[in-house]
C-alpha cells in the first residue's frame, strides 16, 4: 500500500517548480511601454529601473514573488550585471547590504516581516550604525489581521530603534514604483538604509504604470572593480566609532532625510472639497481602505475625491514636522489612522504639535482599535466617531445608526441565505502530503507509550496543531523547535520530540538546535521533514532540493562529489543516532519512533522523514501524464476507495488521517444508520489510508485500484483473468 518516493527518483525528474515566464517578460519593458500586473512585480521592475547592482532575500508571503521572479530571470539579470541571491535566511539577506557600506552600489533585499525582521535584527543594527554609501532598500511584507500567518507585530519598532527610514506607500502601482526609485535616492542622500513595508493588498493590487528602460549598474558583474575599497575604520560597526555613529544619526542623517522627503513631496496632501477645519492623517498603505470607507459614508466618490482633507504619510519614519504642522495649521481636530500597536506615529505627531504650541485636538487610538487590521469597516466606525465629536453637522447624520443598521441587515440576510453558520475550516495538509503519514504514525505511537512533549515549528507541519492530530506544546520560531525543548528534556521522564522541515533546518535549525544539543550532550528526538523544498512559502529550493542537487552534480562532473544532503550535514556535526524513513510507510515510521523513545542511547536522535512535497510531485507528473495521453501512450494511475458494504462507520481511519479526500457519505444500506467513510475523486493515490488501515489494524474496507489508460494487450489479458477468478469466487 506504500507509495515509494526516493531521493534518487526526485533527481531523475526534478522539475522547474513554478514558471514565471510571463512575469519575466514584463521585466524587459522599455521606456514609454505600459506595464500591467500586480504590486510586487512592479517593485521588481522598479528595482531594475533604479540601477540596482544586487538583489537578495528570503521567501515568505506576500513578497515571495519578488525573489522567485528574480531567480528565474537569471539570464536577463546577467545581461544587466545584476547579482541575484536566494538567501538561506533573513539574516544572510540583510548582511548582503554590507556591500553598500563601502561601495557606491545600490542593493535591495526582501523578506516577510515581522518574523523575518526579527531574524535580520543583528545585521540591521550593524548596518544602520555606520550607514551606507550606495542606496539600499529592504522590502518587507507586512501582515495584519485574522488572515495573517505571523504574530501581530510591526517593523516600525526596528525603524525607530536602529534609525532606519520606513516607507508605507499608497497601494497603487505608480506610487509604489515612484517610491521604490526614490527610496534609493533617499538612502544615498542620508546615508541610511530604507525599509519599505508592503501589506498583502499592496503586493497583489493590480494596475499599470508607464515603464522606463532598465538601468545597468555602473559597478556590477559585468563592470568589475579592479581594486577593493580602501580601509576606513570610521565606516565599521565597531567601538569606539559606533558612539560617533549614534551622534551622526540624529545630527546629520535625520535632518538630511527630512529635507529630502519634504523637498520631493514624498508625503501627499489631498485637499478636501468641504470641511477644511478637520483632517485625517493616514499611513499610505491604508489609503485605499480609507477611501472605500469614506465612500460608504458618502464623504468620497468613486474617482477618489473626498470631502475631508487627508495627509497621506508614504514615509512614516522619520516624520517631517513641517509636513505635519502645515497640515494642521487651519484645523481644529485631526484623526490619525495608524494600524497596529503601539501608536508610534500618533505619539510622535503629538510631540510635534506640543513642541510647536499647537492647540489642535489629536485623536487616534482613543477612537480606533489599538490592535488588528484597519479594514474599511473599522475605519468607517472610527471616522464616524471622530466626526460626531468634532464635526457635528456631518457626524450627527452618521450617528442615526443608518450605516450600522444597514450592515446589521446585510448580515442577517447573509445568515438567512446560508441557513446555518459556515463551519470553521482551519488550514490543513494538502491531499497526499507526505507529512500527514508521519503524524498518523506519531499518534499511533502515543497510543502505546503515552503523550509526549511536542515542540512544533514554522512550516506546513504546524498544521498538525489542528485536528485530528492536535500536536504541539510550543512554536517559537523558524527552525527553533529543537532549541525550544532544551530545558524540557531535563525535567521530564519521557523524551521530548521536536519537528522541523528541511527549510527550517537549513534556515536556523542546524545551528540553534542540532549543534547546541550536541554541544551540551542533551537527549531528545528531532524529526526533519525532508520534502525537498521550503514548502510553506511557495516551494522554493533549499540546498538539499533535488533540482539544486542536479545542477551541482552536473557542474562538478565528478564521482568524488556526491549529493549534499541533510544526512551529510548531521553526520558531519556529530549526530550518532540517525535514521531515514519514507514517510508513507506508517508502520515503519511507527517502529522507528518507538525505537527512538525507548532506546538506551542517551543523546540526540534524528529521524529524517523523507517524502517529496505532493504539490511539486503533481506539478511534475501531470504534464508528463497529459503528454503521454495525448500520444496515446499507456498511463497508469493508482486510486484508493472504500467498500461501503464492509465499512462499519467507525471512522477511526479519518481520525488518524485527516486527508481532505477521506470523508463520509450517507450509507446506501437502509440498515446502516451511521454514515460510511468515502474517498472522493481528489485522491492522488498516496496510499496513506491503506497504510493506516494496516498499521492501526483497522477494518479491511480499503481497496486499491490501478486505473490504466490506453491499456496494452497484456493489461487487457490480466483484467480478464482477474475478472474471471473474481466471478468464480462469488459463486
Amino acid at each position: 500500500m506504500m507509495n515509494s518516493i526516493t531521493a534518487t527518483g526526485w533527481l531523475e525528474a526534478a522539475p522547474l517548480e513554478i514558471s514565471f515566464t510571463k512575469e519575466i517578460e514584463k521585466l524587459e519593458l522599455g521606456d514609454g511601454e505600459i506595464f500591467y500586473g500586480e504590486g510586487i512585480l512592479a517593485v521588481t521592475k522598479a528595482l531594475l529601473q533604479s540601477g540596482v547592482s544586487y538583489v537578495g532575500g528570503y521567501q515568505g508571503s506576500p513578497i515571495s514573488h519578488l525573489i522567485d521572479v528574480m531567480v528565474q530571470a537569471a539570464p536577463q539579470m546577467k545581461k544587466l550585471g545584476v547579482h541575484v541571491e536566494a538567501c538561506t535566511n533573513e539574516a544572510s539577506a540583510a548582511a548582503m547590504l554590507g556591500a553598500s557600506v563601502m561601495y557606491p552600489v545600490r542593493g535591495a533585499v526582501t523578506w516577510k516581516s515581522i518574523v523575518g525582521t526579527n531574524v535580520a535584527a543583528d545585521a540591521l543594527s550593524n548596518l544602520a550604525s555606520p550607514g551606507v554609501l550606495g542606496g539600499t532598500l529592504i522590502v518587507i511584507g507586512e501582515d495584519f489581521g485574522e488572515g495573517s500567518s505571523v504574530i501581530q507585530e510591526r517593523s516600525h519598532a526596528y525603524a525607530l530603534k536602529s534609525t532606519l527610514w520606513l516607507m508605507d506607500p499608497r497601494a497603487n502601482l505608480p506610487s509604489i514604483v515612484k517610491l521604490v526609485e526614490t527610496a534609493f535616492q533617499l538612502s544615498e542622500a542620508s546615508n541610511t538604509p530604507v525599509m519599505m513595508a508592503l501589506r498583502i493588498r499592496a503586493c497583489h493590487v493590480q494596475g499599470s504604470f508607464v515603464a522606463k528602460d532598465n538601468v545597468a549598474p555602473e559597478i556590477s558583474m559585468v563592470n568589475l572593480l579592479s581594486e577593493p575599497a580602501p580601509h576606513e575604520y570610521e565606516r565599521l560597526a565597531h567601538p569606539p566609532v559606533t558612539f560617533g555613529h549614534e551622534r551622526i544619526k540624529s545630527s546629520e542623517r535625520m535632518p538630511a532625510a527630512r529635507k529630502f522627503v519634504r523637498d520631493h513631496q514624498l508625503n501627499e496632501f489631498f485637499a478636501g472639497r468641504r470641511h477644511p477645519d478637520v483632517g485625517l492623517i493616514v499611513q499610505g498603505g491604508l489609503y485605499n481602505a480609507l477611501l472605500r470607507g469614506l465612500l460608504e459614508l458618502g464623504l468620497a466618490d468613486e474617482e477618489g475625491g473626498c470631502d475631508l482633507p487627508i495627509l497621506v504619510l508614504n514615509v512614516v519614519y522619520p516624520l517631517v514636522p513641517d509636513d505635519i504642522l502645515d497640515f494642521v495649521r487651519d484645523k481644529r481636530a485631526v484623526l490619525v489612522l495608524e494600524e497596529g500597536q503601539p501608536e508610534y506615529m500618533e505619539n510622535e505627531i503629538g510631540t510635534i504639535l506640543r513642541r510647536a504650541g499647537s492647540d489642535v485636538v489629536l485623536a487616534g487610538k482613543d477612537i480606533l482599535p489599538m490592535a488588528g487590521e484597519y479594514s474599511s469597516e473599522v475605519m468607517v466606525q472610527g471616522v464616524g466617531g471622530f466626526l460626531r465629536a468634532h464635526l457635528p453637522r456631518v457626524g450627527n447624520r452618521l450617528g442615526d445608526k443608518t450605516y450600522e443598521q444597514e450592515i446589521a441587515d446585510l448580515r442577517k440576510q447573509a445568515a438567512a441565505l446560508l441557513d446555518k453558520p459556515v463551519p470553521p475550516r482551519p488550514p490543513s495538509f494538502c491531499t497526499g502530503c507526505p507529512e500527514r503519514p508521519f503524524f498518523a504514525a506519531l499518534k499511533l505511537t502515543e497510543k502505546e507509550i503515552g503523550k509526549v512533549h511536542y515542540s512544533a515549528d514554522i512550516g506546513c507541519h504546524s498544521f498538525a496543531t489542528f485536528a485530528p492530530f492536535n500536536f504541539g506544546n510550543s512554536i517559537l520560531g523558524y527552525g527553533m523547535s529543537l532549541a525550544s525543548n532544551a530545558s524540557v528534556v531535563s525535567f521530564q521522564k519521557k523524551r521530548p520530540i521536536a519537528v522541523m522541515g528541511d527549510g527550517g533546518f537549513w534556515h536556523n535549525g542546524l545551528l540553534s538546535g542540532v549543534t547546541s544539543r550536541l554541544l551540551n550532550g542533551g537527549d531528545g528526538i528531532l524529526v526533519i521533514m525532508k520534502n525537498g523544498y521550503t514548502s510553506a512559502t511557495g516551494t522554493q529550493e533549499v540546498i538539499s532540493s533535488p533540482d539544486v542537487q542536479l545542477k551541482r552534480l552536473s557542474a562538478e562532473k565528478s564521482a568524488t562529489h556526491g549529493e549534499t544532503t541533510i544526512e551529510d550535514a548531521l553526520t558531519g556535526v556529530g549526530v550518532k543516532w540517525l535514521r531515514t524513513v519514507n514517510t508513507y510507510g506508517v508502520a515503519k515510521m511507527q517502529d522507528t519512533l518507538k525505537e527512538a523513545f525507548q532506546t538506551s542511547f542517551n543523546g540526540l536522535k534524528v529521524i529524517v522523514a523523507e517524502g517529496e512535497c505532493q504539490l511539486e510531485r503533481q506539478r511534475r507528473i501531470k504534464p508528463i501524464r497529459a503528454k503521454a495521453l495525448a500520444a496515446s501512450q499507456r498511463v497508469e494511475r493508482v486510486r484508493f476507495g472504500i467498500d461501503e458494504d464492509t465499512c462499519t462507520g467507525d471512522h477511526s481511519c479519518i481520525r488518524l488521517s485527516g486527508c481532505p479526500t477521506l470523508t463520509v457519505k450517507a450509507a446506501s444500506d437502509p440498515l446502516k444508520t451511521d454514515p460510511v467513510a468515502h474517498v472522493t475523486n481528489g485522491c492522488v493515490g498516496c496510499g496513506l489510508c491503506g497504510e493506516i488501515a494496516h498499521a492501526a489494524t483497522l477494518c479491511p474496507s480499503f481497496w486499491r485500484a490501478q486505473v490504466i489508460f490506453n491499456p496494452t494487450w497484456w493489461d487487457r489479458l490480466q483484467a480478464r483473468i482477474v475478472g474471471t477468478l473474481t466471478g468464480l469466487k462469488q459463486l
